[in-house]
């Protein structure tokens, strides 16, 4: 958001202040930050770089913080000035191999280590995440998972690489869907796993803000969905109205159903249960 909102790129200081109103506003609850996540249809008017491709593909979100890791450690030292005293959760974004979280994890730990130097204040607590929304990472997940203490599912990022398919292509906008048998699939597997490792797995993305699509996540067994304020309501209103196991076994039973969606069984399921969705 601080590189987001301004002309130029913010110094420790101005991200610091800001990410120091957020926390005083937040008044103790949960805040997760995520590191600089540009690039693909996340652009500054002030960072240029050569066209690119595939430019969802290309060098953006992490793989700029490791390639410019002065502008990673700026915004690390600014959080941890930040936090202060308090507890610090971030994640880092578009991680698609378990090395590349190493590497941010160095640079993290370059910060702390600085600021332990200094004499500053440190995070009273600190989590670390990931999104999780390259593939290739669905085949790292046990070691992924030791090495962090939650993950955010980008279904956004995460349903196009899967499908190959341009979601600001207007001719594939809604050729996949959300709940479609192979990526419920996927999702059933990262709850599973995450549940078994002890670590927290959560949901961002336009998917967590539908009551429908909400409905499915929390039959699969995620219980942290991240939305606009505006989709809280209606969110909240179907998971007030869901009865949690009887929803994941009828969805679990589907998985490996040969249609294209599973949005007309599910439609149908809340209906005939009076869900809100």
């Amino acid at each position: 958001m601080p590189f987001m909102v301004r002309s130029s790129f913010p110094d420790v200081g101005s991200q610091a202040e800001l990410y120091r109103r957020v926390l005083d506003g937040a008044n103790g609850c949960p805040v997760t930050f995520r590191t600089l996540d540009i690039g693909g249809d996340k652009a500054l008017p002030y960072w240029h770089e050569e066209g690119e491709e595939n430019p969802a593909m290309g060098w953006r979100a992490i793989r700029i913080g490791l390639d410019r890791p002065a502008l990673l450690r700026q915004q690390l030292r600014a959080m941890i000035r930040a936090a202060a005293g308090r507890p610090l959760s971030l994640m880092f974004p578009l991680i698609a191999q378990v090395s590349e979280l190493e590497r941010a994890r160095s640079v993290l730990d370059l910060e702390l280590e600085r600021a332990r130097g200094r004499a500053e204040p440190l995070p009273e607590r600190l989590t670390i995440g990931v999104m999780l929304e390259v593939p290739a990472l669905l085949w790292q997940l046990p070691a992924l998972l030791r090495r962090v203490d939650f993950v955010s599912v980008g279904t956004n990022d995460l349903q196009q690489f899967l499908f190959a398919s341009d979601r600001g292509n207007p001719r594939l906008a809604h050729r996949y869907d959300m709940l479609a048998p192979a990526m419920l699939k996927i999702l059933a597997g990262i709850a599973d796993q995450a549940e078994s490792s002890g670590v927290t797995a959560a949901v961002c993305g336009e998917m967590a803000g539908q009551p429908l699509e909400a409905m499915a996540l929390a039959a699969l067994g995620f219980r942290s969905l991240s939305m606009v304020p505006p989709a809280i309501g209606p969110v909240r209103a179907m998971a007030r109205s869901l009865e949690l196991g009887a929803a994941g076994v009828f969805l679990r039973s589907l998985l490996d159903a040969p249609e294209p969606s599973l949005r007309p069984r599910l439609q149908s399921y809340a209906r005939d249960h009076g869900i809100a969705a």
